[in-house]
Protein backbone atom coordinates (compact mmCIF):
# COMPACT_ATOMS: atom_id res chain seq x y z
CA UNK A 1 0.00 0.00 0.00
CA UNK A 2 2.89 2.75 0.95
CA UNK A 3 4.62 1.54 -2.22
CA UNK A 4 1.34 2.12 -4.52
CA UNK A 5 1.22 5.62 -2.59
CA UNK A 6 4.98 6.69 -3.53
CA UNK A 7 4.54 5.41 -7.03
CA UNK A 8 1.61 7.27 -7.43
CA UNK A 9 2.90 10.62 -5.67
CA UNK A 10 5.86 10.39 -8.04
CA UNK A 11 3.70 10.32 -11.44
CA UNK A 12 1.91 13.03 -10.28
CA UNK A 13 5.17 15.32 -10.18
CA UNK A 14 6.80 13.82 -13.37
CA UNK A 15 3.33 14.98 -15.27
CA UNK A 16 3.10 18.24 -13.63
CA UNK A 17 7.21 18.97 -14.34
CA UNK A 18 6.06 17.28 -17.57
CA UNK A 19 3.50 20.01 -18.23
CA UNK A 20 5.39 23.01 -17.07
CA UNK A 21 8.28 21.92 -19.44
CA UNK A 22 5.97 21.71 -22.42
CA UNK A 23 4.11 25.01 -21.58
CA UNK A 24 7.28 26.85 -21.23
CA UNK A 25 8.85 25.44 -24.41
CA UNK A 26 5.25 26.39 -26.46
CA UNK A 27 5.76 30.14 -25.03
CA UNK A 28 9.40 30.38 -25.97
CA UNK A 29 8.43 29.18 -29.43
CA UNK A 30 5.66 31.19 -29.69
CA UNK A 31 8.40 34.25 -28.39
CA UNK A 32 10.58 33.21 -31.17
CA UNK A 33 7.96 33.36 -34.16
CA UNK A 34 6.26 36.73 -33.24
CA UNK A 35 9.94 38.58 -32.10
CA UNK A 36 11.12 40.84 -35.02
CA UNK A 37 13.14 43.76 -35.48
CA UNK A 38 12.13 46.69 -37.71
CA UNK A 39 14.53 49.57 -38.85
CA UNK A 40 12.81 52.21 -40.00
CA UNK A 41 14.35 55.24 -41.98
CA UNK A 42 13.00 58.71 -41.76
CA UNK A 43 13.51 61.49 -44.57
CA UNK A 44 14.91 64.79 -43.21
CA UNK A 45 12.42 67.03 -44.73
CA UNK A 46 12.57 69.56 -42.45
CA UNK A 47 14.01 72.94 -42.45
CA UNK A 48 16.44 74.78 -40.73
CA UNK A 49 15.13 76.81 -38.47
CA UNK A 50 16.25 80.35 -38.54
CA UNK A 51 15.90 83.13 -35.49
CA UNK A 52 15.56 86.77 -37.34
CA UNK A 53 17.44 89.26 -35.89
CA UNK A 54 15.48 92.38 -35.16
CA UNK A 55 15.15 95.63 -37.79
CA UNK A 56 16.84 98.17 -35.29
CA UNK A 57 19.58 95.22 -33.86
CA UNK A 58 23.57 96.29 -34.14
CA UNK A 59 25.73 94.28 -36.66
CA UNK A 60 27.14 92.89 -33.37
CA UNK A 61 23.59 91.58 -32.38
CA UNK A 62 23.18 90.45 -36.59
CA UNK A 63 26.33 88.24 -35.96
CA UNK A 64 25.84 86.93 -32.52
CA UNK A 65 22.03 85.36 -34.41
CA UNK A 66 24.11 84.22 -37.09
CA UNK A 67 26.50 81.91 -35.10
CA UNK A 68 23.59 80.94 -33.25
CA UNK A 69 21.29 79.69 -35.69
CA UNK A 70 24.47 77.77 -37.32
CA UNK A 71 27.12 77.01 -35.50
CA UNK A 72 25.91 73.50 -34.46
CA UNK A 73 25.75 72.66 -38.60
CA UNK A 74 29.60 74.15 -38.53
CA UNK A 75 30.75 71.87 -35.78
CA UNK A 76 28.49 68.61 -37.59
CA UNK A 77 30.46 69.37 -40.63
CA UNK A 78 33.64 70.02 -38.92
CA UNK A 79 33.21 66.22 -37.04
CA UNK A 80 32.41 65.01 -40.68
CA UNK A 81 34.91 66.55 -42.60
CA UNK A 82 37.60 67.99 -41.01
CA UNK A 83 37.14 71.62 -41.55
CA UNK A 84 37.49 74.24 -38.57
CA UNK A 85 33.98 74.96 -37.34
CA UNK A 86 35.47 78.51 -36.57
CA UNK A 87 36.87 78.64 -40.70
CA UNK A 88 33.28 77.36 -41.59
CA UNK A 89 31.48 80.13 -39.45
CA UNK A 90 34.03 82.73 -40.09
CA UNK A 91 33.59 82.48 -43.95
CA UNK A 92 29.80 82.30 -43.64
CA UNK A 93 29.84 85.48 -41.87
CA UNK A 94 32.36 87.57 -44.17
CA UNK A 95 30.45 85.77 -47.43
CA UNK A 96 26.77 86.12 -46.53
CA UNK A 97 26.90 89.29 -44.60
CA UNK A 98 25.82 87.67 -41.49
CA UNK A 99 22.75 86.36 -43.71
CA UNK A 100 22.09 89.48 -44.39
CA UNK A 101 23.72 89.58 -47.89
CA UNK A 102 21.60 89.89 -51.08
CA UNK A 103 22.85 86.29 -52.05
CA UNK A 104 22.08 84.68 -49.24
CA UNK A 105 18.88 85.50 -48.97
CA UNK A 106 17.54 85.17 -52.68
CA UNK A 107 19.31 81.72 -52.98
CA UNK A 108 20.75 80.24 -49.37
CA UNK A 109 24.06 80.62 -50.70
CA UNK A 110 26.18 81.49 -47.44
CA UNK A 111 29.66 81.15 -48.79
CA UNK A 112 29.75 82.92 -52.14
CA UNK A 113 30.02 79.68 -54.53
CA UNK A 114 29.71 80.01 -58.16
CA UNK A 115 27.69 77.53 -60.26
CA UNK A 116 31.20 76.41 -61.90
CA UNK A 117 31.59 73.20 -64.42
CA UNK A 118 28.79 70.62 -63.71
CA UNK A 119 26.48 72.00 -61.45
CA UNK A 120 23.13 71.31 -62.41
CA UNK A 121 20.89 72.38 -59.62
CA UNK A 122 19.14 75.76 -59.28
CA UNK A 123 20.85 79.18 -59.66
CA UNK A 124 20.86 82.50 -59.48
CA UNK A 125 22.62 85.51 -61.34
CA UNK A 126 24.36 88.14 -59.42
CA UNK A 127 26.59 91.05 -59.69
CA UNK A 128 30.64 90.12 -58.47
CA UNK A 129 34.10 90.31 -59.69
CA UNK A 130 31.91 90.40 -63.08
CA UNK A 131 28.23 91.32 -63.61
CA UNK A 132 25.39 88.68 -63.80
CA UNK A 133 27.67 86.02 -62.43
CA UNK A 134 26.35 82.55 -62.03
CA UNK A 135 25.58 81.30 -58.11
CA UNK A 136 24.57 78.00 -56.91
CA UNK A 137 21.14 78.67 -54.98
CA UNK A 138 19.99 76.09 -52.62
CA UNK A 139 16.36 74.70 -51.10
CA UNK A 140 17.86 75.27 -47.59
CA UNK A 141 21.10 76.74 -45.99
CA UNK A 142 22.44 73.45 -44.50
CA UNK A 143 22.62 72.19 -48.04
CA UNK A 144 25.05 75.73 -48.79
CA UNK A 145 26.84 74.16 -45.87
CA UNK A 146 27.18 71.21 -46.80
CA UNK A 147 28.11 71.81 -50.48
CA UNK A 148 30.99 74.05 -48.74
CA UNK A 149 32.45 71.13 -47.41
CA UNK A 150 32.14 69.56 -50.31
CA UNK A 151 33.67 72.19 -52.42
CA UNK A 152 36.82 71.64 -50.29
CA UNK A 153 37.42 68.74 -49.62
CA UNK A 154 36.75 67.23 -53.22
CA UNK A 155 39.32 69.69 -54.77
CA UNK A 156 43.05 69.22 -55.32
CA UNK A 157 43.54 72.64 -54.66
CA UNK A 158 42.61 72.76 -51.35
CA UNK A 159 44.64 69.56 -50.13
CA UNK A 160 47.06 70.71 -48.04
CA UNK A 161 44.67 72.89 -45.77
CA UNK A 162 43.67 69.26 -44.42
CA UNK A 163 47.32 68.37 -43.47
CA UNK A 164 47.27 71.43 -40.95
CA UNK A 165 46.14 71.05 -37.85
CA UNK A 166 42.06 70.96 -37.18
CA UNK A 167 42.42 74.13 -34.49
CA UNK A 168 44.80 76.22 -36.40
CA UNK A 169 42.38 78.61 -37.87
CA UNK A 170 44.75 81.04 -38.36
CA UNK A 171 46.74 78.72 -41.43
CA UNK A 172 43.13 77.64 -42.69
CA UNK A 173 42.65 81.40 -43.31
CA UNK A 174 46.12 81.39 -45.48
CA UNK A 175 45.81 78.38 -46.73
CA UNK A 176 42.27 79.44 -48.08
CA UNK A 177 44.09 82.77 -49.46
CA UNK A 178 46.91 80.92 -51.37
CA UNK A 179 44.60 78.28 -53.11
CA UNK A 180 42.72 80.83 -54.55
CA UNK A 181 38.99 80.63 -52.73
CA UNK A 182 39.36 84.36 -52.86
CA UNK A 183 40.91 86.86 -54.72
CA UNK A 184 40.99 90.26 -51.49
CA UNK A 185 44.54 90.20 -50.21
CA UNK A 186 43.22 91.04 -47.12
CA UNK A 187 40.78 87.85 -46.63
CA UNK A 188 42.83 85.84 -44.26
CA UNK A 189 43.14 88.84 -41.99
CA UNK A 190 39.11 89.31 -42.72
CA UNK A 191 38.68 85.96 -41.41
CA UNK A 192 41.47 85.47 -38.25
CA UNK A 193 39.48 88.87 -37.34
CA UNK A 194 36.03 87.57 -37.15
CA UNK A 195 37.07 84.34 -35.03
CA UNK A 196 38.72 86.27 -32.56
CA UNK A 197 36.72 88.89 -32.37
CA UNK A 198 33.92 86.43 -31.64
CA UNK A 199 35.63 83.82 -30.15
CA UNK A 200 34.58 81.09 -32.69
CA UNK A 201 37.99 78.85 -31.90
CA UNK A 202 36.04 77.92 -28.63
CA UNK A 203 33.39 75.86 -31.34
CA UNK A 204 36.75 74.20 -32.58
CA UNK A 205 37.21 73.44 -29.13
CA UNK A 206 34.02 71.81 -28.48
CA UNK A 207 34.55 69.63 -31.33
CA UNK A 208 37.60 68.68 -30.20
CA UNK A 209 37.71 68.27 -26.95
CA UNK A 210 34.57 66.29 -26.94
CA UNK A 211 33.30 69.02 -24.06
CA UNK A 212 29.41 69.52 -26.24
CA UNK A 213 27.80 67.16 -28.32
CA UNK A 214 27.59 69.33 -31.27
CA UNK A 215 25.30 66.24 -32.86
CA UNK A 216 22.17 64.55 -31.81
CA UNK A 217 21.25 62.53 -35.08
CA UNK A 218 18.08 60.87 -35.44
CA UNK A 219 17.27 58.42 -37.93
CA UNK A 220 18.19 60.39 -40.67
CA UNK A 221 21.64 61.36 -42.51
CA UNK A 222 22.50 63.52 -45.11
CA UNK A 223 24.81 61.42 -48.02
CA UNK A 224 25.95 62.22 -51.10
CA UNK A 225 27.00 60.23 -53.99
CA UNK A 226 29.07 60.87 -57.01
CA UNK A 227 27.33 60.14 -60.50
CA UNK A 228 29.58 57.17 -62.62
CA UNK A 229 29.35 56.35 -66.16
CA UNK A 230 25.68 54.69 -66.50
CA UNK A 231 23.94 55.97 -63.61
CA UNK A 232 20.55 57.23 -64.12
CA UNK A 233 18.47 59.46 -61.35
CA UNK A 234 16.03 56.56 -61.71
CA UNK A 235 18.73 54.36 -60.62
CA UNK A 236 20.24 56.74 -58.01
CA UNK A 237 17.35 57.63 -56.52
CA UNK A 238 16.35 53.51 -55.80
CA UNK A 239 19.76 53.03 -54.66
CA UNK A 240 18.48 55.91 -51.64
CA UNK A 241 14.88 54.70 -51.63
CA UNK A 242 14.02 57.81 -53.06
CA UNK A 243 11.59 58.66 -55.29
CA UNK A 244 13.01 61.05 -58.84
CA UNK A 245 11.03 63.86 -57.90
CA UNK A 246 12.29 64.06 -54.21
CA UNK A 247 15.96 63.53 -55.62
CA UNK A 248 15.22 66.24 -58.00
CA UNK A 249 13.78 68.90 -55.05
CA UNK A 250 16.91 67.91 -52.51
CA UNK A 251 18.75 68.82 -55.50
CA UNK A 252 17.53 71.73 -57.52
CA UNK A 253 17.47 69.83 -60.60
CA UNK A 254 14.93 71.04 -63.29
CA UNK A 255 15.64 68.08 -65.53
CA UNK A 256 16.65 64.55 -65.82
CA UNK A 257 20.21 65.63 -67.28
CA UNK A 258 23.27 64.62 -65.11
CA UNK A 259 26.92 64.18 -65.71
CA UNK A 260 29.63 61.77 -64.65
CA UNK A 261 31.60 62.99 -61.59
CA UNK A 262 28.52 65.49 -60.64
CA UNK A 263 27.78 65.32 -56.66
CA UNK A 264 23.91 64.78 -55.49
CA UNK A 265 23.01 64.89 -52.02
CA UNK A 266 21.21 62.18 -50.88
CA UNK A 267 18.67 62.62 -47.29
CA UNK A 268 18.22 59.08 -46.06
Amino acid sequence: MLNRTIILILAVGLLASGCKSKKRLAEEKKSNRTEKVVISKKRDNSKTTIKKPPANASYAEVVSIYIDNYSRIAREEMLQYGIPASITLAQGILESGAGKGELTKKANNHFGIKCHTGWNGERVYHDDDKRGECFRKYKDPKYSFRDHSLFLTQRSRYKDLFKLKKDDYKGWARGLKKAGYATDPRYPDKLISIVERYKLYEYDEMVLGNRANPVNPDDSKINTYSIIKGDTLYSIARRFNLTVETLKEYNGLESNDISVGQVYICIL
